[in-house]
């Protein structure tokens, strides 16, 4: 079942889809539609999802006997 959907876009953002849409014989609303068949597909970062440099990080303190009153000794150090 089709949809009617308005977007709103830069005007010469436009122009360039139109000549897009000339070029490739294909209308706007099917290079839009192709578009998201293609983004659809692609599998989206979960919300909460670690990156690699902080999952890298993951154990590098295991053992160490670091507590919070280290971390204010340090905070105190560095900013007097």
């Amino acid at each position: 079942m089709n949809a009617k959907l308005t977007l709103r876009m830069d005007k010469k953002l436009i122009e360039v889809a139109k000549a897009y849409s000339k070029k490739t014989g294909k209308s706007v609303s099917r290079i839009v539609a192709d578009l998201f068949e293609v983004v659809k597909t692609e599998k989206l970062p979960e919300e909460n999802q670690v990156t690699p440099t902080v999952s890298s990080l993951r154990g590098v303190l295991k053992g160490a006997k670091v507590d919070e009153a280290d971390y204010r000794k340090y905070l105190e150090d560095k900013h007097l």
